[in-house]
This record gives structure tokens, sequence and C-alpha cells, in this order.
């Protein structure tokens, strides 16, 4: 094995492994056993054995069936270095119950080589497990100085059907779509400005030359005063979060829901099991670090969060930090939050902290795909290694520097008074409903509101009957079929929607 991370360290970025030419693919394990075996290994060394510092004695001999195909066999040493890989224990060996060296007794004799004096037999799978325990009791009761104790095979629970993590506000509004006042996307209308498409325009004459984001990288590090080391350019927030899960070596990666799920879908599609904090409706979402379990090495939450409008406290989102952990704040909306107060953006006082910006919301941009990545320059590397040459496009990249200029900074700060105003009008609109039963997820700080709507998903199809888009709230973790979000849109436009949801609300009873 090679070195083991320092206990506390900041996880290591994971270089992609790709085998040697003409070498056979190596199968690795789900994820979800992973976290099966690591299940297993607390059972049997309880909860004293949670921490690197606990597990720095304890040596895991994980047990195969063994088989005469190397590239079977393969599989295992390739989930022992997965086990072993940041969790803290001395070493994680590889041996076979039966078909294939090493067997249980000669694994046991290189643990003990390598100096181990309390080793876990762990079986990777449902095998000949009477056998393996014979042959490790046997070989304790021969080596009296080292303790060796027999963990259960792994039990994988079944994948259950959940929230569908893919569906996004615009499936709302496609085919028919211009057809419907669109309250389901959250991007502002009358986008972009039209000094901002002239810029845009602009750019085209260039499109023969590979893109250069220099320019582009510099005024955004400069907005928030890093350096550009600590700026990486993104075709929108969406490719972060795949690159983020590509790049980083975690165990145990845990998004705070309800929330934008594209972080972890991307989570899931690089092979990681993903944990779920879920907030509460009683408590206002109000994000609660001691909800996070303390071995959470990838934290992901939203600021202000989709789809509830709620803005956390920058000191109790940081409060989510530690050694060891990546944080990761989604401030896609934080432009439309007036003074971008709670803001993380350019915090270089927080471990692990990397933020996420999106430009396509307020500048109407979802089409041209432009954000960007504050983080660590060893995360930032480590993001760029992962990617695709030239992966955002000139026009996105003269979109982004126009949109951090003085101009763009002052516009996007008019743009989020007004939203504020014009949320306060659909709230207090919505409030007059609550004989029908509909409720407001308050306070709410973005762009859009979180609205709870008894028999939601009928009332949605209604609304469309009527001309209206909302997005379902089902698809999100932690929130059910009696909820709908709503894109801020102007007074006119939410009274018109009110007056719409009430006759349909009315019609119902």
């Amino acid at each position: 094995m090679p070195p083991r991370p320092t206990p506390g360290g900041a996880p290591p970025p994971l270089r992609p492994v790709r085998p040697s030419q003409g070498a056979p693919p190596v199968h690795t394990p789900s994820p979800a056993l992973l976290a099966a075996l690591d299940r297993r290994l607390d059972d049997v060394l309880g909860g004293g054995a949670r921490t690197p510092l606990d597990r720095a004695g304890v040596t895991v001999l994980l047990v195969g069936r063994g088989s005469a195909d190397p590239a079977v066999n393969a599989e295992l040493v390739a989930a022992a270095r997965l086990l072993w890989e940041g969790s803290g224990y001395a070493a994680v060996e590889a041996a076979f119950v039966s078909g294939a060296a090493p067997d249980v007794p000669s694994g046991l004799d290189r643990c003990a080589a390598l100096g181990a004096r309390r080793v876990v037999v762990l079986p990777y799978e449902a095998l000949d497990c009477d056998r393996c325990s014979a042959q490790a009791e046997g070989w304790g009761a021969a080596h009296p100085e080292v303790e060796v104790r027999s963990a259960l095979p792994p039990v994988v629970a079944s994948a259950s059907a959940g929230p569908d993590l893919r569906h996004h506000g615009d499936a709302e509004v496609r085919d028919d779509g211009e057809k419907l006042t669109d309250l389901a996307v959250n991007v502002r209308t009358g986008t972009p400005p039209e000094w901002l498409r002239e810029q845009i325009a602009g750019s085209l004459d260039g499109l023969a030359a590979y893109p250069d984001g220099r320019a582009a990288r510099a005024a955004v590090a400069a907005h928030h005063g890093l350096p550009v080391e600590r700026v990486l350019l993104t075709a929108g927030a969406a490719e972060a979060f795949v690159l983020l899960a590509r790049a980083l070596r975690v165990r145990r990666p845990v998004v705070v829901h309800p929330q934008f799920t594209e972080p972890e879908a991307a989570l899931e599609d690089a092979g990681h099991a993903v944990g779920r904090v879920l907030l509460r409706e009683e408590d206002g979402f109000r994000l609660d670090p001691a909800l996070v379990p303390g071995d959470a090495d990838l934290v992901v939450v939203g600021n202000p969060t989709n789809p509830t409008s709620v803005l956390h406290p920058a000191d109790v989102v940081a409060q989510l930090a530690g050694p060891g952990r990546v944080l990761v704040v989604d401030e896609a909306f934080m432009d439309a939050v007036p003074g971008e107060r709670e803001s993380l953006a350019g915090r270089t006082d927080v471990p692990g902290l990397v933020v996420l910006r999106s430009l396509t919301k307020t500048w109407g941009l979802a089409g041209l795909r432009v954000g960007y990545v504050l983080a660590s320059p060893e995360i930032v590397a480590a993001l760029e290694r992962v990617r695709p040459l030239w992966p955002v496009s000139s026009p996105a990249l003269v979109a982004a520097q126009a949109c951090v200029s003085a101009r763009g900074v002052a516009e996007a700060a008019a743009a989020a008074a007004s939203f504020a105003d014009d949320r306060a009008h659909l709230v207090g609109l919505l409030r007059e409903l609550a004989g029908f039963g509909v409720r407001v997820a308050e306070p709410a700080e973005g762009p859009f509101v979180l609205v709870k709507v008894p028999g939601a998903d009928g009332v949605r199809e209604r609304l469309r009957g009527v001309g209206f888009a909302v997005r379902r709230g089902d698809t999100f973790p932690g929130l059910g079929r009696d909820w709908i979000r709503v894109a801020v849109r102007g007074r006119a436009v939410s009274t018109g929607f009110v007056k719409a949801l009430r006759e349909v609300l009315g019609a119902g009873l």
C-alpha cells in the first residue's frame, strides 16, 4: 500500500487511473458495496473505531472466494485499496478463502509480518463463512499475540425508487412552452440586456480562434479579490458539479436537501454512494450543522437554496467546514440577493471551501452556459485535470467578463433589489390563499418561492390549462407531491398567476 494520507489532512485529488494498453479491465466494487463493507467494520469495532486515529491500530483482511482468473481476483485487490484509502486503517490486505493465493492463514501471516496486533477478517461477499471463520480462529489460536475478529458478510440494500434527480424546471415548458407563462425556470425575464447581447455578438468575429479564458478569469478573480489560481471558469455551475464528482477522492459525500439535484446525480454517475441530510419543513428548512455526519468528507449545500429560497447565515454554513472535508456551497442565486449578504465567495479562511457561481440566471444566459468555481489552487488544479480542453466558449468568456464588470455588477445589484420587491408582492398575494391550505416557505430570499399546495399535482396540471407553468416539487428529496416552486416575475404576472391559482383551487372544492 502507498503511504497513507495524514489523519485530518485534506483529501487528495483523484488522478484518473487508466489501465495500460492491452491490460484486462479491472472491475471495481460499487459504492454501495464499499459502504456496506465499512458498516460491517464499524459493527465489529464499535463507535471507537470511527475516527482515523482510532482505526490506526487496526488491519483489515478482506477475503474473497478466489478464482483462477486473475481479473476476478484483481477486483478484490481494487476493493481493498478503495476501502483503505483515507480510512485511517493501518492496512487493508487481500486474501481468498479458496482457489487462489494467498489464502486466509497466509494473509494473516502477512498482516502479522506488517506488525499488525489487531486484525479484522472481513468477507467481501457472501462466501463460505464457516470455513473462513474457522481458518481465522485456528490461526488466532496459534498467534495469541494478535487479536483476530471476524465480521459478517456485507448486505447491500437494493436501490429503491426515489425522486427523479434528472428532472429540471425546463421540462415544464418544453414543446408547448411558448403557450405558457413560464414560472418554472429561474431565469430573469427580459435578459440578456441589449448591451450584453452586443458584447457577446462582437465575439463572433473571433470564433476561428481557440478560446482564451485568461482575461475573463482575471476579471472574476479581481471581482472577488482572489488570485487567478483560485478561479476556474466553467460551462455553467452544472459542469462544476460533474468535475468535482470526478476529481475529488472522497468516501462519504453528503448532499443537504431539499436542494438542486444535479450535485447528487453527478456524484452517483461518478460512482459515489451519496448520503442525504434532509432539512425539515417544521424547522423552516434551515441548516443545522449538527445534522451532517462527522465523517462526511464532502458536503454540498445551496445558499440561497433552490428550491426552498432559504438564505443560510454565512457563519452557520462555514461551521460545516473542517479538516479533511471539502465544503461545496452552491451560490448560483447569490447575485439575486441584495448585497450578496451571507456569501462565502472570496473567503480564504474556510478550509476546503468550494464556492460555485452561475451567470445564467440573473443574466439570461442558460443557453450559453457560463459559471465559475472559487476554491483553493489545489482543488482548481484537480478540476482542470479531469476536464476536456477549451470547455468554455469564446462568447461565454466574453459574457463572464462583462457580467463582473462595473456595469454588470451595478445592474445585478439593481436586479436583486427588484427581485426583493417583486417577491414580497408575490408572497403577500399567496398568503391570502391560506384558507385553501396554501403556505409559502418563509422567509424567502431567492428569485423564487417554495409553495405548499394541497393536491399540487392536479393543481399544477390545471394551471397549465389556464396558461401557467410552475415547477413540480416532488423531484426534490425531502419534499413531496404537495409542493411547487414558483419563479418571481413582475407584479402584473404574479397578480395574474395568484388569481388563476385561486380560481383553480376554488374549482377543486
